[in-house]
């Protein structure tokens, strides 16, 4: 649903301008899903870079109409255009084909704008041909961010039999952008695979914002244990429940906080239930800022990410630079589990519920040590990026992945 217009917004319904008056260069960013409607890690990053890109160029996003009222807004110098209607993102728990097909045509309606360079979003794929195209009669470069390769087994697992049509198409795609943003170097790895000697592929992986996670204070209401995220089948959440089921039963009975919303929050809730864990997880669906999310991790003890697949995992880097230990799974698609190897009192286990549980017990165990030895006490909360982490954590600074995403850009 639409959110709020803030006092920083104006909307107006005049396409974009034929020639700049700015004399800056122009950007066109394609994505079906904008901040702060739908919240989520690529939603996050589009939102931090073109904030900052608009202090070197002029930056246009073509979207569906997630606001009320015209179809042009702007927001902190970006302009915001909406190409087509709002269709749901996701058909149960998939993404939708009807919203990926209409939003693909209506990119068409980028013929009639001018742009130095034309950036899009991989997500949902339909969109890229299109956009190809546009780029090519109007001779300008075509730039796609990537932020993960699935494949064939991965699509055949999604889809069943129709996974192999879109692992084609997949395929396909990854060979049309003159240039590819990974975000990920495993992403990048994989992208160069396909695209076999025209590589032309930058790293720029998500960032964070350390002053904001530093002037974050720690929610009054502690947890054990947090998770952020969408609520979908590939996070793994109902995992999580499992292993705080398995926790209770133990003799361990742990609390948790889960913060996110998605297709499958009644069947999570309802799960809860059925393991008898409901009153030990405390379901937060509308967390509306980052300080507030930040606020909820650093009131947790560990920070827990059983995803399946995962092309960066933003939400993990957030967790270590709010100074938690973070639990995630080694399953091949999660390609977080490299920044959590990253940090030394951190947990990478199998994906399985047993092993997360047990992985919990261990950071558990291992925190109440530090407590007994005069670390902090027990019921103290993180307030300072270990050192183990504050070593690497400012290569991901979001003011450093402009520059990369610009010099890929503005060439």
């Amino acid at each position: 649903m639409p959110g709020p217009r803030t006092d920083n917004d104006v909307v107006r319904s005049d396409p974009l301008p034929s020639a700049p008056s700015s004399g800056k260069p122009v950007i066109a960013m394609v994505t079906d899903a904008v901040h702060p409607y739908h919240r989520g890690g690529k939603e996050t990053r589009c939102h931090e870079l073109t904030q900052r890109l608009a202090r070197r160029a002029e930056v246009h996003v073509f979207t569906m109409h997630w606001w009320s009222g015209p179809t042009v807004r702007v927001d902190g110098g970006v302009s915001f255009h909406a190409i087509s209607r709002l269709f749901p993102l996701y058909n149960h728990d998939r993404r939708s084909l009807r919203q990926a097909l209409f939003f693909a045509l209506s990119c068409a309606r980028l013929l009639r704008h001018d742009f130095d360079v034309l950036e899009a979003d991989q997500i949902p794929f339909l969109q890229i041909p299109i956009l190809r195209a546009i780029a090519t009669l109007k001779r300008k470069r075509f730039v796609v961010t990537w932020h993960e390769v699935w494949g064939k087994s991965y699509w055949r697992y999604y889809l069943g039999p129709a996974g192999l049509v879109a692992a084609l198409i997949e395929s396909a795609t990854v060979r049309m952008p003159d240039h590819i943003i990974a975000a990920s170097s495993q992403t990048a790895e994989r992208l160069a695979e396909i695209r076999r000697g025209r590589e032309s592929i930058t790293v720029a992986p998500n960032g964070i914002d350390l002053a904001a996670v530093k002037a974050a204070a720690p929610h009054s209401l502690r947890t054990d244990l947090v998770l952020v995220g969408r609520l979908l089948p590939h996070k793994r959440v109902d995992m999580l429940i499992e292993a705080i089921a398995l926790l209770h039963a133990s003799g361990i009975p742990v609390t948790c906080r889960i913060i996110g919303d998605g297709p499958q929050r009644d069947a999570l809730h309802s799960l809860a239930q059925r393991l008898g864990v409901a009153q030990a997880i405390d379901f937060q669906h509308d967390v509306s800022t980052q300080q507030e999310i930040y606020s909820f991790v650093k009131a947790a003890r560990i920070y827990v990410f059983p995803s399946a697949r995962e092309g960066f995992g933003i939400a993990v880097l957030e967790a270590l630079a709010c100074g938690l230990p973070v639990v995630t799974t080694s399953a091949p698609d999660n390609l977080a589990k490299h920044l959590v190897a990253r940090s030394a009192s951190s947990v990478i286990c199998e994906p399985a519920a047993a092993a997360l549980a047990d992985a919990v017990r261990q950071l558990l165990a291992s925190t109440s040590e530090r407590d007994l030895a005069g670390a902090k006490a027990p019921d103290e909360v993180p307030d300072e990026v270990p050192d183990e982490v504050e070593d690497w954590i400012g290569e991901y600074d979001w003011n450093v992945m402009t520059d990369r995403v610009a010099s890929a850009l503005l060439i």
